[in-house]
């Protein structure tokens, strides 16, 4: 499926004018907290309610979801896609890792807002949260990226 020609910052400013509660994750995240690290999409982790208001916020820019917005929500993913595509996880709660849960509220209630270009801003998770989502898959790029982020953290200051 073939859409407009993409702009990332475009992408980012529909999503934050959406209202939809949307955290960038991933390695897209770890670019915005200025790592080197290369990825070819994007994934976000929303509540679920914010499933419609996401899709027609994204609709101007070609992005097409993979599933209805009932059945996303059950399956607790989709995917939105042109010749991009955009992961979109919908939960109210991460994998428990280690004993603990994150829940996508106190994730977003700890946001961070990073510029992405002097008119863009996007919404990612803390640091610290931004490290619980990357040991949810636990592949072996996860723990590469995990060794990174605990660089960032430690560098800043942040977490243990």
């Amino acid at each position: 499926m073939e859409g407009p020609a993409f702009d990332e910052g475009d992408l980012f400013r529909a999503i934050a004018a959406s209202g939809a509660r949307a955290l960038l994750i991933g390695r897209r995240a770890m670019v915005a907290y200025g790592l080197p690290v290369l990825t070819a999409d994007y994934d976000l982790w929303i509540d679920p309610d914010d499933v419609e208001a996401l899709n027609a916020a994204l609709a101007p820019l070609g992005l097409r979801p993979t599933r209805p917005p009932d059945e996303a929500r059950r399956a607790g993913r989709y995917v939105l896609e042109n010749d991009e595509h955009v992961d979109v996880l919908l939960a109210r709660h991460g994998r428990p890792v280690d004993g603990a849960t994150l829940a996508h509220a106190d994730a977003w209630a700890r946001r961070k807002l990073l510029r992405w270009d002097d008119a863009t801003a996007v919404a990612v998770p803390s640091l610290d949260d931004l490290i619980l989502t990357k040991r949810w898959a636990g592949r072996d790029k996860d723990v590469a990226d995990l060794r990174l982020l605990e660089a960032l953290r430690r560098r800043t200051g942040g977490g243990p």
